[in-house]
């Protein structure tokens, strides 16, 4: 671990001149010494999927109070190491590769819906870090922005409001006043429809420490007060020790989730997937949380699901082999235990080969679930596999969980994001609006093509597992090698909850680059989803006058359905594309 403290110094002495300092003494090292809460219990791991409970308490932060609310200052010259060049050893153990044989075939051909790209600007570039792990979060005038190991606030004409780095280098540290030492990795964000709140994840690991730290916004606004709760993620089992590694990231009406990969602190080992469980009500408002946790074996690489709506269970799902999902669920965490079950999928390999293009050859990783949406009875997910004729392609899924749990969870639709010119796609994430409507963002690239950014849609009407062609919406002048995404993300806008943001990355001369977009396949304005905006548009909005909260509403002030509304729709007759 000395070895690994004086690497990390290093590092961050190399790029001292390129991000702000905790002043003449520099920042601290990667070992942060703070004790574990007391109140944590000890996991006993041969008893499985029996959760335990303990209590976290926050530490307020406002980030009007930043000295400096602009830390991110463009992209930083190499070198940019892996954090997991940081952390313990750690792989996880050999699964069996070959699934149960089935016949399903993932769906093919290219429907005839367009996704329109709305705007979009450059986000976050090239920090010390390699590879982004971008996340994005998207509230009624905001977006929220993370990165390895940054966070920026925007509105969304993509003009910056607030960017900090997330670990001590900053002045402050969006996670430094809590405690956070020089290393956090692995940032999630996501909006919480429910309750109208930003919420932010980071991972830290020190010698002998592992972390799991979450920040809550007060209100729809990022800028400004957050609750942050810094909370321990040590398990232990007798006489081993285990961290936390690969979080997921979900929430529904009454809960915060998060997953992790469980790997041996003290010793070279594996324990199965954490559970991890928040009460979100007293963390709105800056109250102790009850923590519940629970670990599975077996599980690996667990996604958990944004739900969007009512939802009979928290649900989570992650690669099994290559014919099955594993689809987990939660039905009371109050007190929650983890019951999971198998899903047939089209038969599909992993890209172990990477993505050749201009610049080396690019990871597209091994397969795990990248992003996981729950609405209206479905759970959408997608991964990269092996693809026929490229090296990588995108394969999305809906699962059926409409009549769960009367019947198990089944594959309704899958399909590939087939793109033109022999190019690979990956990275591929996945979001539905209240439409019917999935947009899909993935990453695509050849031998001789740079890294580019592509967006895909498809409407409820298409043809089970067909999706339209593909819009380009951002390229980038450079190719890219080596562990570089890992991951992307797509979300709704609340507003409407019709308009999909997502964020993506292309590779400059300068390093990597991430790019925030909005798109449509139908406009807002297109109530009834047609393709064409007129009266009975007009006449479907008039049903829902003065109501709330039901997705109808077109314009501002998006909490009530009134003239504005019905004068947005006159102004864009016959006008929708």
């Amino acid at each position: 671990m000395k070895t690994l403290s004086i690497a990390f110094l290093m590092l961050i002495t190399a790029c001292s001149s390129q991000v702000a300092t905790r002043g003449p003494e520099g920042p601290r090292s990667n070992i942060t010494n703070r004790p574990a809460p007391k109140n944590v219990p000890t996991i006993d791991l041969s008893r499985d999927n029996v959760p335990d409970f303990w209590t976290a308490t926050p530490t307020i932060i406002d980030t009007n109070s930043f000295t400096d609310k602009h830390q991110v200052r463009g992209p930083i010259p190499g070198p940019h190491p892996r954090p997991a060049k940081f952390l313990p050893p750690h792989k996880k153990p050999h699964f069996p590769e070959n699934g149960p044989p089935n016949q399903l075939t993932a769906g093919g051909g290219i429907s005839n819906t367009a996704i329109h790209d709305e705007s979009g600007f450059d986000a976050i570039s090239n920090t010390a870090w390699n590879p982004p792990d971008p996340s994005l979060a998207v509230g009624p005038n905001h977006i929220v922005a993370t990165v390895n190991m940054a966070i920026a606030f925007y509105d969304k004409n993509g003009n910056e409001e607030f960017s900090a780095l997330l670990n001590d280098s900053g002045d402050p540290g969006f996670f430094e006043d809590i405690g956070a030492g020089g290393f956090t990795f692995d940032p999630k964000c996501f909006y919480d429809q429910h309750s109208q709140r930003f919420v932010v994840l980071a991972l830290e690991y020190y010698s002998g420490e592992s972390w799991i730290t979450i920040a809550v916004s007060d209100d729809s606004d990022p800028n400004g007060v957050w609750y942050k709760y810094r909370t321990w993620s040590v398990v232990s089992d007798g006489g081993s020790t285990y961290w936390v590694d690969y979080p997921g990231f979900g929430f529904d009406d009454d809960y915060f989730y998060v997953t992790g990969n469980l790997f041996g602190l003290n010793y070279v080992g594996w324990g199965g997937v954490l559970y991890r469980v928040f009460d979100k009500t007293p963390m709105l408002s800056g109250d102790p949380v009850v923590i519940a946790d629970v670990r599975k074996a077996g599980h690996a690489s667990m996604q958990c699901a944004q739900h969007y709506g009512d939802a009979p269970s928290a649900f989570f799902v992650g690669r099994n082999n290559s014919t099955e999902l594993r689809v987990a669920y939660i039905n009371d965490p109050s007190n929650p235990t983890v019951v999971s079950e198998f899903v047939a999928v089209p038969s599909h390999g992993t890209p172990g080969g990477g993505v050749p293009n201009p610049g080396g050859t690019i990871s597209a990783l091994d397969g795990r679930i990248m992003n996981s949406h729950y609405r209206d009875g479905s759970l959408w997910t997608a991964h990269g596999i092996e693809g026929s004729g490229v090296n990588a392609v995108g394969r999305w899924y809906e699962i059926e969980l409409e009549n769960w749990p009367a019947s198990s969870a089944s594959l309704r639709q899958s399909g590939d994001t087939t793109v033109p010119n022999s190019m690979s796609s990956f990275f591929p994430a996945i979001a539905q609006n209240k439409r019917g409507e999935v947009a899909v963002v993935v990453a695509t690239a050849n031998n001789s093509t740079n890294p580019t950014l592509q967006i895909i849609g498809r409407k409820e009407s298409d043809l089970l597992g067909t999706m339209g062609a593909p819009t380009i919406v951002r390229t980038g002048n450079a190719g890219a090698d080596g562990r570089w995404g890992d991951y992307f993300d797509m979300t709704v806008d609340p507003n409407n909850d019709t308009i999909f943001w997502y964020i993506g990355e292309v590779q400059t001369t300068s390093g990597w680059q991430t790019y925030i977009g909005s798109a449509l396949i139908t406009c807002v304005e297109d109530i009834n989803a047609d393709g064409a905006i007129n009266v009975t548009d007009i006449l479907m909005l008039l049903s829902n006058w003065g109501t709330s909260g039901d997705g109808a509403e077109v314009t501002a002030p998006y909490d009530v359905v009134d003239v504005s509304d019905v004068l947005a729709i006159i102004g864009a007759l016959g006008g929708c594309p």
